[in-house]
Parts: structure tokens; C-alpha cells; sequence
């Protein structure tokens, strides 16, 4: 049947970022299809974990500074320790910083590239070598946004990040497809979290954004539900180097 296609009971999955907004959502989502998870956070993410296990699932964290690229292999240990395998990677953790590009920090471009994307490589490939050890595959999900197609205003560093997440998912999906390893990207829409607080407080940007997107509503981390637990299961299995936009209509428009 196919609903069996997208079960993830036996798997194990780590998301970064877990502890609020659209990490949440999809750590929700993964353990209500079936998959234990591994949180990744700055600190420990109760909340979440309370909501994974109240699902029957088992939830671990751990505790990580992103920005700095020291700790991925720890990481990957602390897992396969704890959890014996892993079968999926989340790369949700992301930051922006918001400034005009004349005035831009150098300290801003550092962090926000770091994080968002320094991190997502080096972190998918030291799971993508878990995954050839386990002979197994896998699925690494990258978060990509509007913005890697389009230019945005007063976020440079963050539209390059995502910009080059859209084009690092093709190629790492290139390189690691013949080891069964699918890499994809969920692109969120203008999304009701908190890098968006800002624009929603600005009633009239609020209403501009709003008028474009043919669903006539923010998102909510929820939406994010479906495409990762289909990008996370074997439903995905022939699906290499796509970015999956979930914008309610925002680039048809």
C-alpha cells in the first residue's frame, strides 16, 4: 500500500533546530509518521521533546553550537551512540540578520553564512559518511527559502545562504545518489515564526506580503508537516536535488 511508503517506524532521524517554529513542526511530523529523534540546539528543547515522546517516540538531545563546525563530528558520535544509526538529517538550524547592504557587518555575513550554510555541508557530509558506513542510504533535507530564488531587501548574507543551499543540495544530491542517498530542500513560504516577527509587526509590509500569496494566509510550521515526512520516507526514493517550495502559491504569483 502506498500510506506504507511514507511510515517511518525504525528510523532515526536528527533535526537541527528543533526546539520551536518550523523545527518543531517537522519534528513533529517525522515522530508522528514513526521516526525517534535527535534534537540539535543551542540548549535543551523540553517543549519539543515532551510532544516527541508523548507521540511514543524516543527523543534525544543534543546540546551544540552550530556556528562553530567543531562539534559536527561529536555530534554524529553522540547520536550513533545513543540511537545505534541514523537514517535522516534535518538541516533546519538557520539564522538572519537584517541590515541595509551598505551599512552590512562583516561579523554579520560571518555569522548568518556559518551557520546556514558553512554547517549544512559539512554536517550532511559527515552523516553522509554514517550513512555509506551503515550500507543502508539515506535522506538529508536541507532548508532552503524564497529567497534562493529571489533577492529580498536588507538581508544580504541570508540570501546568499539560502541561494547557495538551493544550489549545494543539487550537488551533493549529484555526488551521493549512487550511495542511495537522496538530498532534497523544503523552501518555506513567508512563515508565522520568529525571523518573520518583524515583517508581521510592520502592518503595512504585513499586507503587501499578504496580498501576493494566493493561500491569503502566513504559514504555520504544520504546513511543513507532509514534505518532510514524504522527503524523510522511501516515498522520496527517486526524488535527487529538488528544492520543494511550500508557499501557498507565493512564486506562482
Amino acid at each position: 500500500m502506498i500510506l506504507d511508503a511514507f511510515n517511518l517506524a525504525g528510523k532515526v532521524a536528527i533535526v537541527t533546530g528543533c526546539d520551536t517554529g518550523l523545527g518543531q513542526g517537522m519534528t513533529l511530523g517525522l515522530a508522528q509518521a514513526g521516526c525517534d529523534i535527535i534534537g540539535v540546539n543551542r540548549k535543551i528543547p523540553h517543549d519539543t521533546a515532551q510532544k516527541v515522546e508523548a507521540l511514543g517516540r524516543r527523543f534525544m538531545a543534543i546540546q551544540a553550537d552550530l556556528r562553530h563546525q567543531h562539534t559536527i563530528d561529536d555530534i554524529v558520535r553522540q547520536a550513533v551512540g545513543k540511537m545505534g544509526r541514523i537514517d535522516i538529517l534535518v538541516n533546519n538550524a538557520g539564522t538572519i540578520r537584517r541590515c541595509d547592504a551598505l551599512d552590512f557587518s562583516e561579523q554579520d555575513w560571518d555569522d548568518v553564512m556559518n551557520l546556514n550554510l558553512k554547517t549544512v555541508f559539512f554536517l550532511s557530509q559527515a552523516v553522509a559518511r554514517q550513512f555509506i558506513a551503515q550500507g543502508e542510504g539515506g535522506k538529508i533535507i536541507n532548508i532552503a527559502s524564497m529567497l534562493s530564488w529571489q533577492g529580498g531587501i536588507r538581508v544580504p548574507s541570508y540570501t546568499a545562504s539560502k541561494s547557495g543551499v538551493l544550489g549545494l543540495t543539487r550537488l551533493l544530491a549529484n555526488e551521493w545518489a549512487p550511495h542511495r542517498i537522496n538530498v532534497n530542500a523544503i523552501a518555506p513560504g513567508y512563515m508565522a515564526t520568529n525571523n518573520t516577527q518583524q515583517l508581521r509587526d510592520d502592518a503595512e509590509r504585513s499586507q503587501e506580503i499578504l496580498g501576493r500569496i494566493p493561500a491569503g494566509r502566513w504559514g504555520t510550521p504544520e504546513d511543513l508537516q507532509g514534505a518532510a515526512v514524504f522527503l524523510a520516507s522511501r516515498a522520496s526514493d527517486y526524488v535527487n536535488g529538488f528544492t520543494l517550495a511550500v508557499d501557498g502559491g507565493w512564486l506562482a504569483r
